[in-house]
């Protein structure tokens, strides 16, 4: 049976039995009144004379039976009608369903009316289509960037070899050169690309983390790094206990600090570069906050840091003159979905003196 079958079942059944309740009360009613003291045999009850206006049950039962089936015809009638009613808004539902299951994810409900459980239900759908709406263009927008991030080092490795086949009697040394860092760079895109899968999939077992110490350990192992491009690392903190994979949040760790040297101010300028690392914790959590100085940022620049393959200037400029280190464009995406995968949130700030602060914030948890 269908919902609206059996909502109009229980309507009429519920009316049923209430209004065989009121005729019983009244068939009560009519026997307390009765003007004889006391009624001795079955053939006086069944007397219409024996009840006031001579409304014995050879008269009252065949008028309650009249009411009864009445009232059966009106509950039915009724109660179909009021359940379709009252199931409406399931079937604007239900048809935004299959057209979101049939792929049409920009369809709303948009359900008018006062706001009740169907109304709610109507909200959170919408929601959950706006997240999954944007979720599958990311996605999109994922896949294509990252066959062109693919593509490119497949493609000047082709015209190495190219340029090699032509010339045979060429620098074979420069060209091997050149194709390990082609490869060493295709290497490092297809690593970045399976930590990224790895946060996104929350496919770890969470432990107790010291984020402190996971702060220095990204720390001395980007020295050498820092040491070439003559910025100063400064570290701060006292004991910053999470919950979490130790090799995420290391990862965490290290490309925040791998960005913060990289994109600081450039070789030749009046001071050296620095970068700041504290961690700190909080009632609400355990934070991880990383400053660097640099050149000036807008806010629109900054919002887009997180997104995949996104550049901001010096990196563009590193890619176009080759120069080491430039990354893969994953850097802060996958620092964004550690953290997003770890139940915390990442921020970024331009400084006002140039530069970005990049502040994560993590649940709280226990050394």
């Amino acid at each position: 049976m269908s919902v609206r079958l059996k909502l109009t079942l229980s309507y009429t059944g519920f009316l049923m039995l209430a209004a065989t309740l009121v005729l019983g009360v009244v068939w009560l009613f009519l026997l307390r009144y009765s003007p004889r003291d006391g009624i001795d045999s079955l053939r006086e009850l069944l007397n219409p004379g024996v009840f006031i206006g001579g409304w014995g049950p050879r008269v009252f039962l065949p008028a309650a039976l009249v009411v009864l089936a009445f009232l059966l015809v009106f509950g039915l009638v009724g109660g179909w009608f009021l359940a379709g009613r009252m199931l409406a808004p399931l079937a604007q539902i239900t048809d935004a369903t299959r057209l979101a299951s049939g792929g049409s994810l920009a369809h709303r409900i948009r359900l008018p009316g006062r706001r009740d459980e169907f109304r709610e239900l109507a909200d959170s759908f919408d929601a959950m289509l706006a997240r999954l709406e944007a979720h599958v263009a990311e996605q999109r927008r994922f896949a294509a960037n990252a066959s062109h991030e693919l593509r490119t080092p497949l493609a000047i490795a082709q015209t190495f070899l190219e340029v090699a086949r032509k010339d045979p009697d060429g620098d074979t040394g420069a060209l091997v050169e050149r194709l390990h860092a082609v490869n060493s760079r295709a290497i490092d895109l297809t690593e970045a690309l399976l930590v990224l899968s790895r946060a996104d999939q929350r496919s770890f077992t969470p432990e107790h983390v010291d984020l402190s110490l996971l702060a220095e350990e990204a720390t001395e192992t980007l020295l050498p790094l820092a040491g070439r491009r003559g910025v100063t690392i400064e570290t701060s903190g006292d004991v910053t206990p999470t919950t979490g994979s130790p090799a995420l949040l290391l990862q965490l760790t290290t490309n925040l600090v791998h960005n913060a040297i990289v994109h600081n101010l450039p070789d030749g300028a009046v001071e050296p570069g620095t970068v700041h690392v504290r961690t700190d914790t909080r009632p609400d959590g355990a934070t991880l906050v990383v400053e660097n100085t640099g050149e000036r940022l807008t806010e629109g620049l900054v919002s887009t840091l997180a997104e995949p393959f996104q550049r901001g200037t010096e990196r563009a400029r590193a890619a176009r003159t080759g120069a080491d280190h430039v990354g893969v464009g994953l850097g802060l995406a996958i620092v964004r979905s550690i953290a997003e995968a770890h139940d915390g949130t990442l921020a970024l700030a331009p400084r006002p003196g140039g530069g970005l602060r990049a502040t994560v914030r993590l649940p709280a948890g226990h050394v």
